[in-house]
């Protein structure tokens, strides 16, 4: 079963620092090695901090210093800073102080499942971040969050091409038409016309 005939799911490209900023801060929703997410951070001379999702309640969200890599070129290379956060909620909430604070020259780098790397890129947005200014790249499950046009809720975590809605349980056809303001693909009841009757539920988005 085909999803939709529209499909404007972002396309994402490798991330790299961009050397036009002065300050650059990469977040993830999962623990992953800083040169497997990023192109450029061993050598950048500016500073560079480093967020990620730890999911356990064993981290306090402080910074952490590391020392530039062993690797980088003498004098180019400024230390990282890490910090680690127990969930989602408590990064964007971070997150958002942060981008309240930055002034011209910030540059923001997000990678995640869909749902988290759109989301900081609407927090972006709300700070006045240009879309150059914060760049992401999809790592991780293919699951998606469907908004349904019908009752206006998310339900999260979709990976089949069918999905019961989690506010008015209408079985929704996920579409390939994402809203980048929403973060969420578009969902719409798939037995409208002939209540009962329902095309066969396909793993599409593991």
């Amino acid at each position: 079963m085909l999803v939709s005939d529209i499909k404007s799911r972002p396309v994402y490209e490798r991330l790299g620092v961009d050397a036009s900023g002065r300050r650059h801060l990469v977040v993830s929703d999962a623990p992953r090695p800083l040169a497997e997410v990023i192109d450029g951070a061993d050598a950048a001379d500016t500073p560079l901090g480093y967020w990620v999702v730890a999911a356990t309640s064993a981290v306090d969200a402080r910074p952490q210093a590391e020392p530039a890599p062993s690797n980088a070129t003498p004098g180019n290379a400024a230390p990282v800073e890490r910090r680690a956060f127990r969930a989602v909620p408590h990064l964007l909430d971070r997150l958002s102080h942060r981008l309240a604070q930055e002034t011209v020259g910030f540059r923001l780098y997000a990678v995640g499942e869909e749902g988290f790397v759109w989301n900081v890129a609407k927090l972006a947005r709300e700070a006045g971040l240009e879309a150059a200014e914060c760049r992401t790249a999809h790592a991780g499950s293919l699951r998606r969050r469907v908004f349904c046009v019908h009752c206006k809720t998310i339900t999260e975590d979709v990976t089949t091409s069918l999905a019961a809605c989690d506010g008015c349980g209408a079985h929704l056809v996920v579409r390939d038409h994402f809203s980048r303001h929403l973060a969420a693909f578009m969902g719409v009841q798939a037995d409208a016309e002939a209540p009962g009757e329902l095309p066969p539920v396909e793993e599409l988005f593991p």
